[in-house]
């Protein structure tokens, strides 16, 4: 792939607080309750073989004017891309609600107790009366066309290292559908997760650095765990970013997977937009204008890349597509400038061309002479487009329409791009960088729901809520410390992992040495990852039948606890006693241990000698060679360093 040229490089070494950085976060936390939001489906997601046996229908969404006669430009956006949206829904966790053809249930009660607690742990003020709004989302993800929301609570604030974080809003809301495909215009979901209890954190954008980010962000999220009613596991909690600079717009991030990608995400955003600023600021001084730029031809060169040796251009122009380019004045390596890493300007006009016209890709000037169009062929487009020495183009080869919608999309962009930064809505990617997605939506796209009654908050519903109200962080681990005797960092390690809740359920409910559980979730976890084995990935089943053996097995090392997940994951089937006995077999008693480090040691004599008071690492080796997996390498320890002190003082 050739390396776009670029005239203008932006830093990436930046201070944050100089620019005006401003970013707020949107939590989202699916909860645990025993159903959905509005009807009494269970919460759960159903394994992929249920789900493509399911019962399916098709739907077209359509975008509709407001209250106030408004369309939402978010909902046009999407309403123009004319994709058909295919619904898989299993019986076994959707009903007619999350097919829109029943009204909605009221809403959970269970869920928005879980909101009022964490209302009541960041100081908020609770709303006397809960209503449920429509959010017009046209996108597929909803069947009905909109998204239920309801807001609990205003303000309040979370504490951090450089002082308190605003909360904007606390609000309930039912989770989208999960897309499973996307394939020529059509879009498949799975309405499993439709309805799922979402819990949404708004904060101000009173955060000002990337770390500062992921520090709230982490401490959110363990607030709402320690209610001990959100759910676990990949996908059920994401974070949404609203990030800007001084002299830009708030920009939306979308989708951001996992905590430790946000610091990423806004270092990679914070330079995207310095160098849009950069961009206006080289564009103003060269002279280019709006109406130059949009009164542009778009030109047909097909016949001129048909010279090309590119064999991706000649296979598209041959199965029916057409070459078509545009200039932009004063653009000349404008469009190779990287605003973020491996993503330059040429990318972004890239993006909006894919979401607006559905068009794989583009190729601008400043990467050719490349993908095969050689100088020849570069000198003559440049002739039949007229371009002057600052000027650049863009090629986009497709069926006419969508290429010449391509490339009025491209020219708006590169239009606006004169005047500064869009306002728009993207996603994250998995390297931390971020992609346009759609315009961002306005007021317009809320309204009041009329199929559910509105509810009272109530001094009941506030002492439920009470119960559950989560404790500070370092609360938490100090309960861990006293109750469970674990060490502090033990404790720590514990409280921020996923597996928290799932710990002390099991503590409290199987009657598990703490310590040795403790072990499950930390050390064996890594040990297990190692092994091939995930237990991200696996069914909460898993742990509690790990918990009934150990309750039956008694004391268990660190290697017991691996032995009894290796067989759980080769045969998940495999019965608590006959896992017990496997165990036992391969235990080893501390006599036999003694014995085994007194025949080791007399084999290795003359090298113990040698090695002297090194001789400890040597000796644990041969001996956890034979033992591994059968007893606690620290009682090996304890046996081999009794032993090596009798034999140097002659007494062994």
């Amino acid at each position: 792939m050739p390396i776009a040229k670029a005239t203008l490089t932006v830093p990436t070494n930046i201070d944050y607080r100089k620019i005006g950085l401003k970013v707020g976060l949107e939590i989202h936390q699916q909860l645990n309750t025993h159903t959905k939001l509005f009807c009494n489906c269970p919460v759960k997601l159903v394994d992929d073989n249920d789900l493509t046996k399911s019962q399916s229908f098709e739907r077209f969404l359509r975008a509709t004017r407001s209250e106030l006669g408004e369309v939402d430009a978010a909902a046009a956006f999407e309403f123009q891309r004319k994709r058909l949206f295919k619904y898989l829904a299993p019986i076994a966790a959707s009903c007619l609600v999350e097919l829109d053809e029943e009204p909605p249930h009221p809403l959970n009660v269970e869920a928005l107790v879980v909101a009022l607690a964490m209302a009541l742990s960041f100081n908020s003020f609770i709303v006397d009366e809960v209503h449920v709004m429509r959010k017009i989302v046209i996108d597929g993800s909803n069947t009905t066309g909109f998204q239920r929301t309801a807001i609990v609570a205003f303000g309040g604030y979370v504490n951090d290292d450089e002082g308190p974080v605003g909360i904007q809003t606390i609000a309930v809301e039912e989770d989208a559908a999960r897309k499973i495909a996307e394939e020529a215009g059509v879009v498949t979901y799975g309405l499993d997760r439709l309805g799922i209890p979402l819990i949404e954190i708004s904060t101000a954008p009173d955060i000002s650095t990337p770390l500062q980010a992921r520090r709230v962000a982490e401490k959110i999220g363990l607030m709402l765990r320690f209610t001990g009613k959100v759910r676990r596991g990949i996908g059920s909690i994401r974070q949404d970013l609203n990030l800007s600079i001084a002299e830009s717009p708030k920009i939306e991030i979308k989708g951001v997977q996992k905590l430790e990608l946000i610091p990423k995400v806004v270092e990679e955003e914070a330079r995207r937009l310095i160098g849009l600023k950069m961009i206006r600021d080289e564009l103003r001084k060269r002279g280019a204008t709006q109406s130059e730029v949009l009164t542009q031809k778009i030109v047909d060169v097909t016949d001129v890349m048909l010279h090309s040796s590119s064999k991706l251009v000649l296979d598209n122009i041959k199965s029916g597509g057409k070459a078509y380019a545009v200039k932009l004045p004063r653009f000349d390596g404008i469009l190779g400038v990287e605003l973020q890493h491996n993503r330059r300007f040429g990318t972004e006009l890239a993006d909006y061309a894919r979401q607006w016209a559905g068009v794989k890709g583009i190729i601008h000037s400043d990467e050719l002479p490349g993908y095969g169009v050689d100088e020849d062929v570069l000198k003559k487009l440049k002739q039949v487009l007229d371009i002057e020495p600052l000027d650049a183009f863009v090629i986009v080869i497709d069926k006419p329409e969508k290429a010449k919608k391509a490339l009025e999309t491209i020219k708006e962009r590169c239009a606006v791009a004169i005047e500064g930064i869009p306002k728009e809505t993207r996603a994250a990617n998995e390297d931390g960088t971020t992609r346009y997605m759609r315009p961002q939506p306005g007021a317009a796209r809320m309204y009041p729901e009329t199929d559910i009654p509105p509810i009272r908050i109530t001094t009941e519903l506030l002492e439920e809520a009470k119960k559950i109200m989560p404790p500070t962080v370092d609360e938490k681990i100090n309960q861990f410390i006293n109750l469970y005797g674990l060490s502090a960092e033990l404790a720590k390690q514990l409280v921020y992992s996923d597996y928290m809740s799932l710990y002390e359920y099991l503590t409290r409910n199987y009657g598990v040495n703490p310590k040795t559980l403790a072990m499950l979730f930390t050390t064996v976890y890594g040990e297990l990852k190692k092994k091939g084995i995930d237990l991200d990935t696996v069914d909460d089943s898993f742990f509690y039948k790990i918990a009934s053996i150990l309750s039956n097995l008694g004391d268990a090392s660190k290697e017991d606890l691996v032995a009894i997940a290796l067989i759980l994951h080769q045969k998940p089937d495999t019965p608590v006693d006959e896992v017990v006995k496997s165990v036992k077999m391969q235990k080893i008693s501390v006599e036999d241990l003694r014995r085994l480090v007194r025949t080791k040691l007399y084999e290795v004599s003359e090298e113990v000698k040698k090695r002297g008071d090194k001789a400890f690492q040597y000796l644990m080796g041969k001996v956890m060679a034979e033992v591994r997996g059968r007893v606690d390498g620290k009682i090996v320890a304890a046996i081999v360093k009794e032993e090596l002190e009798k034999f140097f003082s002659g007494s062994g």
